[in-house]
């Protein structure tokens, strides 16, 4: 039972590490508040959002009355439309009154990946802080994007009104600040809705597994420090085995139970609801009704013979290609949540094993790395982590002793308050991806990206770089401006799409490789993470499990991949340099075929 819906408050946000459920806890939440009489808008402002899926109901833009469900209506925050919307409002006033060079100049400073993020957050303030965006509706339901994210979105209202405050200029790397200073008071009703617990709400949504619970942890201190102390937990996909003569349920079960019996000090006094593991998945309204209210079995239905298919290779087999060019950048990318942290970790160390030199380096604030690998790596291994803040202030030293070193006093201090501008910061996480990227020529880079919808405008950001970099420094490094042509190159850069056997992680990921192929970046491999189906189990909710899973697997295997690799669900954590070694050794167990 969701014990937060005893008393809900106006709005209610959801967050947690990315595919922890969010989106359907989110949902089930609206459709239980709209079953009750209430007006209710869902509102995802996640760039992987799958509201659709989930609600099976084409959104947009704008709030979409969802049919089968009077009383709730759902949309999409698009941030490319949001900043078209934005640059428009901007530079649509002077089109009659300047001259065309200067709204051409305009709309330059507005074409950049920074615009996306002022924009969405523009909207996203727009809904929480002025009251009339949501006046037809009783509650506002938040399907927020993964932690990393969410919290820079959450941070944005101060770190804006502080660059605005002491911005005297009226301009930063946005373009003219008219906007966004006509918008302070938006902004500063933001922040007292997020912290007023009247109104709020902030659901922690987590696994019961002890990374989730960290960044849950993490999370609830931050956000806390924020002001946002109105919390509550949500721990999803609780398993109880009913068959404990499968070992591989009771390993389940008490791997679970192990995570809730050590969770953090900071979570452990939070008002908390337990939902129990599905056993065919969360689409549809009929399940998004039950979800979080019954004991979930299994459904016979489900449960049936499928087709017999040739199941994937282990994920070692993969290791001779991607060792092949003895260099270069390896990428695992894909949703939050399925595991790329894991993968990226093990081929890393499967690659160091073979002797070669390794740099394992992840773009995601998320990420756990140092605790994936532990103490044990290998002399040639080395770990890192590309830090925002770290970046952002070397960057911007870089700056203002290039750059800034023939300006007068005024032109230096003009340079100073643009580099202040939150932008900046982007641009400096981009420039160190960059920089990694190169350094695969001699050696091997693995890459744990970040989650899908922020790596796409990482990597999309490469053609608006050079327009950002030449405003403030006339100088371009080599590896920025090397960047697409090494990620276009199969031989320099392999991309590993990671999913989980569900719905939503591989249609996501089929998404991810639209969009890559756009960018002429054709993905090496797809790995399906926490498989069931390779293993023998006999508990009813795993075996529906198992059944579910093979639809998305096949769809993988005939529809999406050139070569695919299969990691089964591993009864201990993968922690620690041996456990990283055997998901990369031929040894891996995997059936050759279905047979259910």
């Amino acid at each position: 039972m969701m014990k937060f819906l005893d008393h809900p408050t106006r709005n209610l946000f959801f967050t947690g590490k990315g595919g922890v459920g969010k989106t359907s806890i989110a949902c089930a939440t609206a459709v239980r508040l709209a079953d009750s009489g209430k007006r209710v808008l869902l509102v995802s402002t996640d760039p992987a959002s799958n509201l659709d899926e989930v609600l099976a109901t084409p959104l947009g833009h704008h709030p979409t009355p969802v049919p089968s469900i009077p009383g709730l209506s759902a949309m999409n925050l698009d941030p490319e439309k949001s900043a078209a919307e934005y640059r428009e409002r901007m530079v649509g006033p002077y089109r009659n009154l300047l001259p065309a060079a200067a709204v051409a100049s305009m709309e330059e400073q507005f074409s950049g990946s920074c615009t996306l993020e002022i924009a969405a957050f523009d909207e996203f303030s727009r809904l929480l802080g002025d009251a009339t965006a949501t006046a037809a509706f009783d509650h506002v339901i938040f399907d927020t994007a993964p932690t990393g994210h969410t919290l820079r979105l959450l941070t944005l209202p101060s770190a804006w009104s502080g660059f605005m405050e002491s911005n005297t200029t009226g301009t930063s790397c946005l373009g003219p600040l008219a906007g966004l200073q006509a918008q302070q008071k938006l902004y500063q009703d933001t922040v007292h809705a997020l912290s007023d617990a009247d109104i709020t709400t902030l659901v922690l949504v987590a696994r019961p597994e002890v990374t989730a619970f960290r960044e849950a942890s993490r999370t609830c201190g931050e956000l806390a420090a924020l002001g946002v102390k109105n919390q509550h937990l949500v721990v999803n996909g609780v398993f109880q085995a009913s068959d404990l003569s499968d070992q591989l349920a009771v390993a389940m079960q008490k791997r679970g139970e192990s995570a809730m019996a050590a969770i953090p000090d900071s979570l452990r006094d939070l008002p908390r609801s337990l939902v129990l593991l599905t056993a065919n998945g969360v689409l549809g309204v009929q399940a998004l009704r039950t979800l979080g209210t019954v004991t979930m079995t299994s459904d016979d239905k489900i449960v049936q013979s499928p087709p017999n298919f040739k199941m994937p290779s282990t994920l070692g087999e993969l290791m001779d290609g991607l060792a092949a060019p003895g260099h270069g950048v390896i990428l695992a990318m894909g949703k939050g949540g399925v595991g790329k942290t894991t993968v990226a970790a093990a081929v890393a160390v499967g690659l160091a094993e073979r002797g070669f030199r390794v740099h394992l380096s992840t773009t995601d604030p998320a990420a756990h790395l140092a605790a994936t690998i532990a103490a044990d790596a290998l002399p040639n291994l080395t770990v890192s982590r590309i830090d925002p803040a770290a970046e952002t202030a070397r960057y911007s030293a870089e700056v203002m002793t290039t750059a800034g070193a023939g300006l007068d006093t005024q032109g230096q201090a003009l340079l100073a308050e643009d580099l202040r501008s939150p932008c900046t910061e982007e641009i400096a996480v981009f420039r160190a991806f960059a920089a990694a990227v190169a350094e695969g020529s001699d050696r091997f880079v693995v890459l744990d990206t970040a989650p899908t919808g922020h790596t796409i405008l990482l990597l999309d950001a490469a053609l608006a770089y050079h327009r950002e970099v030449i405003r403030q420094s006339s100088q371009m490094p080599d590896s920025v401006e090397q960047l697409l042509p090494r990620l276009r190159d199969p031989e320099y850069s392999r991309v590993l799409i990671v999913t989980l056997p569900e719905a939503t992680p591989v249609h996501e990921a089929a998404q991810l490789q639209r969009d890559l192929r756009r960018a002429e970046i054709e993905p090496y491999a797809w790995v399906i993470n926490q498989s069931l189906l390779p293993l023998t189990v006999t508990d009813p909710v795993l075996r529906s499990r198992q059944s579910y899973e093979t639809k998305f697997i096949r769809e993988v295997i005939t529809d999406c991949a050139h070569r695919t690799a299969i990691i089964p669900w591993q009864i201990e954590p993968p922690v620690g340099y041996q456990a990283l070694k055997q998901l990369v050794s031929h040894e891996s167990e995997v059936r050759d075929e279905v047979k259910l």
